[in-house]
């Protein structure tokens, strides 16, 4: 079945909206596949639809959406790598990450239709991409994260915050850094996932991986006082971050939450929860673990993710050489 529907529909469909029907024949499929199959995050979901929906939106400023997918050819996929970075036909630019990614998005996505026999072929495979700079990960030196952790005790003991958010968020961030959590395994962690005995945590990464990550004794006493006294429902299935109604606690949550302590240490706001989980993991190669073992503590299934951060211990290196040493 083609892409399009008929001239009368498209005159009546705003510019850049994707018709329900559009979003019910060809993401729908594709997005069910994503999150039961191959167990994708909503985080990743939310990505790979706007993919499709940026993409939709190319096609229809072109004219080319009623031409149906199989009328694609690399020469259009080379023309909409083109027109997304310069941002033409009204469309604004993608810079190269977003442009990566959106590629990546709609690489699985063709590959879908390619299996169920609804397209002939994929018209992104072995497509060309403008380089991406290689940007080391921002992370927090050992002092810097002394000073965020010790935030909401110091907002507590001058009043400014209640024992329960002060602790929960003590609990967040120490989880993100003393286990290298990612912000998704966090917020979906629950209290019969973290075994307080042995200090270790289960967690399912991304594609629903399980892995075990040791917390440390710093994280495992702050979650059993926060547990003790705070948590209301501590039962195998209720999620160890909550608000004080009991709802989970949100990604947006998160983020804000992580600000107010970011301000209060005087450190950038625009340092991501992610972030914690790039100090823990340089933290750990610049004290001199094996790069192997820091994989599977991230749960990275390609060694290369986890090699950035050795560029960033080199790079730390070389700027103390620098500093102290007389001959530098």
């Amino acid at each position: 079945m083609a892409v399009g529907t008929t001239a009368a529909t498209m005159s009546e469909t705003p510019l850049f909206a994707v018709p329900p029907e559009i979003l019910a024949e060809w993401w729908t499929p594709f997005g069910d596949y994503l999150a039961k199959e191959r167990r994708y995050s909503a985080y990743t979901l939310r990505n790979y639809r706007q993919a499709f929906v940026d993409f939709y939106r190319w096609l229809q400023a072109r004219g080319a959406w009623a031409q149906g997918f199989d009328a694609l050819s690399p020469r259009d996929v080379r023309d909409w790598v083109i027109e997304r970075q310069r941002g033409l036909e009204r469309l604004s630019a993608l810079d190269r990450r977003t442009l990566h990614n959106h590629a990546s998005a709609l690489r699985a996505f063709f590959k879908f239709w390619v299996r169920q026999g609804r397209v002939r072929r994929n018209p992104l495979t072995g497509m060309p991409l403008p380089k991406l700079e290689k940007r080391l990960p921002q992370f927090l030196t050992e002092d810097q994260m002394k000073a965020l952790l010790s935030g909401p005790q110091r907002l507590l003991a001058n009043q400014s915050l209640d024992a329960f958010t002060a602790w929960r968020d003590r609990l967040a961030m120490e989880l993100l850094y003393g286990g290298g959590l990612r912000v998704s395994e966090l917020l979906n962690l629950n209290h019969g996932d973290v075994d307080l005995t042995n200090g270790v945590a289960r967690v399912f990464g991304k594609g629903q991986k399980e892995r075990l990550c040791p917390l440390g004794k710093v994280a495992l006493a702050v979650m059993k006082k926060f547990t003790a006294e705070f948590a209301r429902d501590a039962g195998p299935q209720a999620a160890v971050l909550v608000n004080p109604n009991q709802s989970h606690m949100t990604v947006r949550a998160l983020q804000l939450m992580l600000k107010r302590y970011l301000a209060l240490a005087g450190l950038p706001l625009d340092l991501t929860p992610h972030k914690l989980r790039h100090s823990y993991a340089t933290h750990l190669l610049n004290a001199g673990a094996d790069l192997r073992l820091v994989q599977e503590l991230l749960g990275h299934a390609s060694l290369n993710s986890t090699q950035i951060y050795t560029h960033v211990s080199v790079a730390r290196l070389k700027d103390i050489y620098n500093k102290a040493h007389p001959r530098a």
